[in-house]
């Protein structure tokens, strides 16, 4: 059993106290899509500041709003440069805040937008996949001590170097959950276009069933393997600082799912938590290079590997589609002899109960095997089950094996 590691989050120094009642809500891109949907969030955090709350809102751009700066930047420049990308894909979520300030402002509430940097986001100096190293929260703490409702800028911060740089695809999560620590906020809400996390994804799986709960391992498995709820980073953050995260629908006032340290009470009601997939992996299969070198060359490239298996004299690892350039660069420096496979699913099958509980794998391997589906370089950890299947095989194998291991019934749904 092989057990996935992640990457140490560094100090979130920020000045956390002991102040009750502050909570951090972040609302996604499809949450603020529009003027009327960003009226109707500004509505919802001015109704959650007259209850007393201390309120810090972190919003994304709107709609596809960084989609098309991208598109807009790659017309101007075949490979655009990265510091200057980062300068214009920022601009996104300062828009979202200001417009939200506005809107909170005619609701007779006091409010200031602040961008990354003002609020105190420092991070290290790699652009486009920045890393929070430190909140320095002094900005945020006087207006909340002056009753206003602080709207900070997602997704983005500002260099050790002095330069503003962005946290990636989903970086707004990781901003707000690094704010909820340094505040030392009662939760984290993350607003998004669900109800929260669901055994399966239910575009796939229609009698997928929402989660009242999982464990900090667990999400972060099933972030690492596809679900695209929350950000890995944003994860990592919460289950070092022991942040709550509770995801929840924008446009709904239903209880969501709740993310917190693992409960008896979860083990007791369901063995696995979902089943995830992700069409979103290249596999390599890499000969005549030291592990050292190659995984040092991918590093360096920026690449972010998941899958490792070597077998005699060949190493076989996965990484992201986006991260394609990079790797296949890395690879040509290594001077790796190397075979991509594409068009490969990752399906992976989560839960905390499996480390008590004998025999997953059986009923796994059984269930592949019972609908003609071949299992390819297949990693387990002490809660997780992820292999490799044609991308054809990928839907039929989700709904298999969540069917298999009753993922619809109402047990399913744990209690925390």
């Amino acid at each position: 059993m092989s057990t996935t590691e992640y990457e140490a989050v560094p100090a979130v120094a920020g000045e956390a106290t002991s102040r009750a009642g502050t909570v951090v809500m972040k609302f996604g891109g499809t949450s603020v899509g529009d003027p009327q949907k960003l009226k109707d969030v500004a509505a919802r955090i001015v109704a959650a500041h007259g209850e007393g709350t201390r309120v810090v809102a972190v919003l994304s751009a709107m709609g596809d709003t960084t989609d098309e700066l991208v598109r807009l930047a790659y017309e101007i420049s075949p490979r655009p440069e990265p510091r200057e990308l980062d300068m214009l894909i920022s601009v996104g979520e300062r828009i979202s805040c200001a417009l939200a300030a506005m809107a909170i402002h005619d609701l007779g509430d006091e409010a200031i937008s602040l961008t990354g940097s003002q609020a105190g986001i420092v991070t290290d100096t790699v652009h486009g996949k920045a890393k929070i190293v430190d909140v320095r929260a002094r900005r945020i703490h006087e207006a909340l001590d002056q009753n206003k409702v602080v709207l900070v800028a997602g997704f983005q911060g500002v260099s050790t170097d002095l330069d503003i740089t962005t946290l990636g695809r989903g970086g707004s999560d990781t901003t707000a959950v690094a704010l909820a620590a340094a505040l030392a906020a009662s939760h984290c809400e993350i607003y998004t276009d669900v109800a929260g996390v669901f055994s399966a994804d239910p575009r796939m799986v229609p009698n997928a069933r929402k989660l009242h709960a999982v464990s900090y391992d667990e999400m972060l498995e099933l972030s690492a393997s596809g679900a695209k709820v929350l950000q890995l980073r944003s994860v990592e953050v919460a289950r070092n600082y022991g942040v709550k995260l509770h995801v929840r629908s924008t446009f709904s006032d239903g209880d969501g799912t709740w993310v917190t340290e693992e409960d008896e009470r979860m083990l007791e009601k369901a063995i696995i938590s979902g089943v995830a997939h992700t069409f979103d992996e290249a596999v390599y299969r890499v000969q005549s290079v030291d592990r050292a070198d190659l995984f040092a060359a991918l590093a360096d490239a920026g690449v972010n590997v998941d899958t490792i298996i070597q077998t005699g004299d060949e190493i076989v690892f996965s990484a992201p589609l986006g991260d394609g350039g990079d790797a296949e660069s890395a690879l040509d420096r290594a001077s790796a002899d190397c075979d991509r496979i594409d068009g490969l699913a990752k399906v992976s099958l989560i839960g905390a109960g499996m480390k008590s509980h004998p025999g997953i794998a059986a009923r796994t391997f059984a269930t592949l095997r019972d609908i003609g589906v071949e299992a390819r370089f297949i990693v387990t950890s002490p809660i997780k089950i992820s292999f490799f299947v044609e991308r054809a095989d990928a839907e039929r194998t989700v709904l298999a094996l969540h069917e298999a291991f009753e993922l619809a019934s109402a047990g399913s749904e744990r209690e925390h």
